[in-house]
């Protein structure tokens, strides 16, 4: 196999490669500045704490209906910032017909923020995009009122939650049509009683002083919470057997139905520990079954940093498979789906591996970015310490992207030189977004720069690839239709794909499901089964086009296509 090698500010880079010569797949350019997307996040140069080293998640929605994709951003804060109580969790971005991003109000939370994630669902039913906000100190839940304008529902649907929570993910559990919400939380942290950096308690690391954590640092409990129907949430965790007794340092979370029953489960990606996989008992409880399936540990069976983590179908066989992102000198873990066998680790195998050993990687995302039909993976990476720069070891705070092409035999190849990736300057990113900003039929992507700017990758595809979209409103089912899984037959081309409320690192996905057809022109069949139970069978449909299906309404007249925003 030939190697790709980049030099990136004496980072060395190996990705498997070979494919410059007749490259068909995406270029990607940074337009967030052009297009209006200036908030800085909101940081401190040394990363004195921990807390001050996470954040911070990114989302895709269109709250107002129009077919543009809207961005939210999680705000950040500092220590010094947090005590006197002057950020809000997160800032909204509202797209106009132009293609340029104009600031929208959001409420202030009650007390000082600190925002850490994103998370969207319609949690009341009312057809308007609801955002769920993580953070430390209570989080916040947005409701719409319609057009993009934002109420705090916290306090009444009782879900602020406490400690340092970090992400969130909706899914209707007990499938009774409300979307319920779980959050993960990370580590005890004391506001009043932070060990000054350098003095009393110092930790380090390659032989520099840092800040401490999240080895010797308490855990925190997560937080399973039950949509009542009525606006109001209570708190199942211990009930359901989702609570983290063992109080593992919880970051990013994903539902998926990994067991083909119809049913949500949950993954759960702990840093410096065991991930967690919860399987829907269909009672209200939930069995973790990580370690007897094989998603726990490494393949070697060892604990690592999970950061970010997904479900996808990357091989095609029907079954969802799980990424996670994990820490320096660990690889990202590619788990295939083996059906009743359990889960096989097939990093080094798929070749997603060698590209990102020695970075610290964290937003991702099964996508596909070429529309050939095939899920390919993008990394977002960066240090928590900035103090590595001064590492005689190659280490290095900001960190390059890193994109996985799905080669459609079981494994991925190197393209970030190809598709323009190594051109952007470098930077410390956290949470990943995905969807198609500008309504062309690619994928793009939004990307959160710890202290800087965000950036707004659009797919600049041109290899005459076809693709479908899809709208989904639930009537028996949330109205968001989380959970909902659509399975889309072109040819010999068969794939399947969930709508998801929150995944990856703390970040919200486009609700709306893309899928590549290559070179099809037509969908032959497309299925969707709905979480309530209901199947609603259409095509063909003709591709390149969106539509919008409502449950039980999903007749090939009834059905509405969108175009291109």
């Amino acid at each position: 196999m030939a190697l790709a090698v980049a030099a990136a500010a004496g980072l060395l880079l190996v990705e498997s490669g070979g494919q410059a010569a007749g490259y068909r797949g995406p270029r990607f350019e940074d337009v967030a500045t052009a297009r209006g997307l200036s908030f800085v996040h909101l940081s401190t140069e040394d990363k004195r704490y921990i807390i001050e080293s996470m954040s911070g998640g990114a989302g895709l929605l269109d709250c107002d209906h129009d077919g543009r994709l809207d961005v939210i951003l999680a705000a950040g804060s500092s220590v010094a910032r947090y005590r006197s109580g002057r950020d809000l969790m997160a800032v909204l971005y509202r797209q106009d017909a132009a293609g340029h991003f104009e600031r929208a109000a959001l409420p202030p939370r009650p007390g000082p923020g600190w925002g850490m994630g994103v998370a969207a669902a319609d949690f009341d039913g009312d057809g308007e995009t609801d955002v769920y906000v993580t953070g430390y100190g209570g989080n916040v839940l947005y409701r719409n009122r319609g057009g993009c304008v934002f109420e705090d529902a916290t306090a009444r649907a009782g879900v602020a939650a406490s400690g340092f929570s970090t992400g969130a993910a909706w899914a209707d559990y007990d499938r009774d049509g409300h979307v319920d919400l779980f959050v993960s939380r990370y580590v005890h942290v004391d506001m009043n009683a932070l060990p000054e950096f350098g003095k009393g308690k110092t930790c380090t690391y390659r032989g520099l002083p840092v800040q401490c954590g999240p080895f010797g640092m308490a855990g925190e409990t997560d937080s399973l919470f039950r949509n009542r129907g009525d606006g109001t949430f209570e708190d199942v965790s211990r009930r359901a057997g989702v609570e983290d007794a063992d109080r593992r340092n919880g970051m990013g979370v994903v539902w998926g139905d990994y067991d083909d029953d119809g049913w949500p489960d949950l993954f759960v990606a702990n840093d410096a520990g065991e991930n967690s996989l919860y399987r829907n008992n269909r009672d209200g409880s939930f069995t973790d079954v990580a370690l007897s399936l094989g998603v726990a540990l490494s393949g070697d069976g060892v604990p690592l940093g999970n950061m970010g983590a997904d479900f996808g179908d990357f091989d095609r066989d029907g079954r969802l498979d799980i990424f996670d992102t994990t820490f320096e000198n660990q690889d990202d873990m590619l788990y295939r789906n083996l059906g009743r066998q359990g889960f096989a680790e097939v990093s080094r195998r798929a070749g997603v591996a060698p590209a990102t050993t020695r970075l610290v990687k964290w937003g991702t995302s099964f996508a596909d970015f070429d529309n050939d039909g095939w899920l390919d993976l993008l990394v977002a990476t960066g240090h928590v310490l900035p103090q590595v720069d001064r590492s005689r070891e190659g280490f290095h705070y900001r960190q390059p992207l890193v994109l996985h092409m799905n080669r459609g035999d079981g494994t991925f190849t190197g393209a970030g030189e190809e598709a323009g990736l190594r051109r952007l300057p470098l930077a410390s990113r956290r949470g990943a977004a995905f969807g198609d900003v500008d309504g062309d039929g690619s994928v793009d992507v939004l990307l959160l720069n710890v202290g800087e700017a965000p950036s707004l990758l659009l797919n600049r595809l041109e290899n005459g690839n076809h693709w479908i979209a899809f709208e989904l409103a639930g009537t028996r089912s949330n109205r968001a239709a989380i959970g909902a899984r659509v399975t889309v037959r072109a040819g010999a081309l068969a794939q399947v794909a969930e709508v998801r409320g929150g995944s990856g690192y703390l970040s919200q996905n486009d609700l709306r499901l893309h899928f590549g057809l290559g070179d099809r022109g037509r969908a032959d069949a497309v299925e969707i089964a709905w979480p309530s139970g209901a199947v609603d069978r259409l095509g063909p449909l003709s591709a390149d086009r969106r539509y919008r299906i409502e449950e039980g309404r999903a007749g090939p007249a009834r059905v509405s296509p969108l175009g291109a925003p």
